[in-house]
Formats: structure tokens, C-alpha cells, sequence
């Protein structure tokens, strides 16, 4: 049984969690809130480490990442369990459950399926990856150790002092940012907003290339205020980090009609004046392509996940840069985009 890194001792019945702001008091043999660390003899066991619920080969523009890797394919695993409990969840059948048919790889195993896919990049995704940190760990570092690319796509709801040691492993992250009312996140989704925030800065301060995505559910968060003051917080961290505003449907607990396109559009034109990247997703019909701020010219056309790049120039890793990617500048203008490769 592999062993979990983050805990404390309450006394001799009981062992806290300290992964996630949840901190669970565990007995031994008990299950915290997300389904996968338990409570052991001396500390937390991880019975599902190394569980995978998936694997497939995805484009990277499904995670959605429109500024890493754009037009590429990727490696795609994902678990079970999640320390969430959103109504509306779209992956509920893994996140909120683990009686399901499951594969166990080591992370040795799972790098080797990622060079087999020949995608130079495995992104951590559908359920929560966050809730086996243990496993990123390990996995993040034997990819590096391979020359593969680490993408994570979470939550975000986890602890400063694991979120470091995670994020330094990270080449690209989207994080979900669900809602910008804490009283939603405690009440209706069961997560705490300054833990998600906190991660998003960090992500962006330690270098990741950083996205994030808002489902917009009907309800819940489809207040043009709520929406713009997240817009207004994403630009005081950077303008060129890319939003990604993502239409609800109908899925889980949760039944009230999908988000209406008209009203997505409207946010994002009014999220524009503040964010150079704005996309709307999960709407078939729509085009998300991205132009140079600078001087307007299109760089990347894209339609559903077929994307293509139109007028990007790379720009090679100085000498001696650490990572696995560099930059595009605008083909037109010449100036330098946040767009990697």
C-alpha cells in the first residue's frame, strides 16, 4: 500500500488530511470527502494510487489549452474522486464515485503509454487530479526525467504547501474557476475560492503557463457582475492570461436549461476590454481564433478542435532556459505572444 505525504497525527485513533482546505479527520480505514485517501495505521494510506478511470488521446485544445502546444494532441489520464461536490458536474460518473472498472499503472507504466502515443505531453485531467498528489509527484517526475510535457487541468482547491511542490512540476495548467462568491463555493460546491485564487497566483508566479476556465451554469454564477469581477481579478494577475467562459448543460444533480450563447458572447465582449484572450467553448457553432493584440492580424484559426496555425513565428529558448517549450511572436508585427510551443 503506497502512503500519503500530507497529514498530521490528532492522536492515536486519528490522522488529519492536510492536502486540501477539507483538512478530514480520519480514523483508520475511513475515507476523507474525496473517495481515495484514507485513514491507516500510521498515517494516510492511498489505495488508489496509481487507479486511472481513462486514457486517451486527446487535443490539447479540449482541456481547454488555446496558448500551449496549440494544435497538437496529448496523453490524457484521468482517476477517480474529487474533493468537490458541484451539481453539475460534467465527469460525475468518475469524480463522485469509484465503483468503476479501473487500471493501475506506476508512473513508469503511465510515462511509457505517453511515449507510445508520441504526443510529447501527458495532461493530468476529467476528475480531480489534485486529491492524488502522490501519484502527480511521482509521475510529473519520472516525465521530466523522459522529456515529456506536464499539463495539469484541476480544480485548483489544495493547500499552499502541496501546490508548490506540485506546480514546479507543471508545464501548463487550466484551472477551474467555478465561481467568484465565496459563499457559493463553500455552500453549493464544497470548496473554498481563496484556496483556488491562491492557486492561480501561484501557478502564474512560479512561471506555469496558466488558463482558467469558468463554466457558466445558470443560477449559480450567470451574473454579469459576478462574471466580470473575474475578469477584472484574472487581469490585475496578467491580461494575457487566457479565459476560457464554458457553456453548461444539463448533467448530474443539476437540470436547469444550458447556458444561453447569446448571453456568454455578451460576457466575453464585455470581458475583452479588460483580458487580451476571451473564448467561449462547449458551443458547437462557434469559432474561437486568436489574434495578435498588437496589430490585429489572426495567428491561430480554430473551429470545434480543428485548429490551425495561421501566422505564428517561433521563437527558440534563449540559451541555457530551463522547460520543454518556447514562444510564437506574431508573424505580421513581430511581436512576441503568449503562445508556447
Amino acid at each position: 500500500m503506497q502512503k500519503g505525504r500530507f497529514f498530521t497525527r490528532e492522536d492515536n485513533q486519528r490522522i488529519r488530511c492536510t492536502l486540501c482546505p477539507h483538512q478530514c479527520t480520519l480514523k483508520q480505514g475511513t475515507f476523507g470527502l474525496c473517495k481515495v485517501r484514507q485513514g491507516g495505521e500510521e498515517g494516510i494510506d492511498l489505495p488508489y494510487y496509481g487507479a486511472l478511470s481513462s486514457l486517451a488521446v486527446d487535443p490539447i485544445e479540449k482541456k481547454p489549452l488555446y496558448h500551449f502546444r496549440p494544435g497538437t494532441s496529448i496523453f490524457s489520464v484521468g482517476f477517480v474522486g474529487c474533493n468537490l461536490r458541484c451539481p453539475f458536474c460534467q465527469n460525475w460518473e468518475i469524480s463522485q464515485g469509484t465503483e468503476i472498472p479501473l487500471r493501475f499503472l506506476s508512473p513508469a507504466q503511465l510515462c511509457e503509454k505517453a511515449e507510445e502515443s508520441h504526443t510529447g505531453a501527458i495532461a493530468y485531467t476529467y476528475s480531480e487530479p489534485l486529491v492524488h498528489a502522490e501519484y502527480l509527484l511521482d509521475s510529473m517526475t519520472e516525465a521530466h526525467r523522459r522529456g515529456l510535457a506536464n499539463v495539469l487541468v484541476t480544480n485548483g482547491c489544495i493547500q499552499e504547501k502541496p501546490a508548490r511542490e506540485i506546480l514546479r512540476l507543471v508545464d501548463a495548467t487550466n484551472v477551474d474557476l467555478k465561481s467568484f462568491s465565496s459563499q457559493t463555493y463553500s455552500t453549493i460546491l464544497g470548496g473554498d475560492l481563496d484556496a483556488v485564487r491562491r492557486f492561480i497566483s501561484l501557478a502564474h508566479e512560479m512561471g506555469v503557463h496558466t488558463e482558467i476556465t469558468t463554466l457558466v451554469v445558470p443560477g449559480i454564477n450567470d451574473t454579469e457582475e459576478e462574471l466580470l469581477a473575474i475578469a477584472e481579478w484574472i487581469g490585475r494577475l496578467s491580461p494575457h492570461i487566457p479565459w476560457h467562459l464554458s457553456a453548461y448543460h444539463p448533467a448530474y444533480r443539476y437540470q436547469a436549461p444550458p447556458t444561453s450563447g447569446t448571453f456568454l458572447f455578451s460576457i466575453a465582449t464585455g470581458a475583452q476590454k479588460i483580458l487580451r484572450y476571451v473564448y467561449v467553448g462547449n458551443l458547437w457553432t462557434n469559432s474561437n481564433n486568436t489574434r495578435c493584440p498588437v496589430c490585429g492580424a489572426l495567428v491561430i484559426e480554430r473551429h470545434n478542435y480543428h485548429t490551425r496555425l495561421v501566422a505564428l513565428e517561433k521563437i527558440p529558448p534563449a540559451d541555457g532556459e530551463e522547460g520543454f517549450h518556447g514562444s510564437y511572436r506574431c508573424a505580421s508585427c513581430k511581436a512576441p505572444l503568449p503562445i508556447y510551443y
